[in-house]
């Protein structure tokens, strides 16, 4: 196998931890519910509840702000695409003139606290559902692994 196979796919699989959350983490957890209160609460809500009918689009066009709780979708998503739709705002993820109210947090938050919101939100979520989403990012994990070519003889 090729050094740059190898740095490759030891790169890739660097990205892919950086995005995990650690609901498990208490100091990670705290530092991203305050975070969550500060940038989030005011359209996700302070219990993470989102917005009323936030399936249905306002007349705008746009979608309200989605629960993160276990009522909502979020748990839907893996880590890196939440780590993502955060970091670049939901538009750049969607693509196209996709007209949202979620704006990009790059520019305000450091991945750690990108990171850490995303656990807190998780570590609120039953046992179940965490558990669901946790085999979700195997699965994704696993499909978005590089593909290393087995060493020639």
């Amino acid at each position: 196998m090729s050094l740059f196979r190898i740095a490759s796919a030891l790169a890739a699989a660097s990205i892919m931890m950086l995005a995990a959350a650690d609901a498990a983490d208490p100091k990670t957890i705290a530092r991203g519910k305050q975070v969550y209160v500060e940038y989030c609460a005011v359209c996700h809500g302070a219990n993470l509840e989102g917005q009323p009918n936030w399936r249905e689009r306002r007349p705008d066009g746009k979608l309200p702000a989605p629960p993160h709780d276990a009522s909502g979708h979020t748990w839907h998503h893996s880590d890196d695409q939440l780590f993502d739709m955060t970091k670049r705002g939901t538009a750049a993820l969607v693509g196209g003139n996709y007209q949202t109210d979620m704006r990009e947090f790059g520019s305000l938050l450091s991945d750690a606290d990108i990171r850490a919101v995303l656990a807190y939100i998780k570590s609120t979520w039953p046992p179940e559902i965490r558990a669901r989403h946790d085999r979700f990012n195997d699965r994704q994990r696993t499909l978005s692994a590089p593909k290393v070519a087995p060493p020639q003889k």
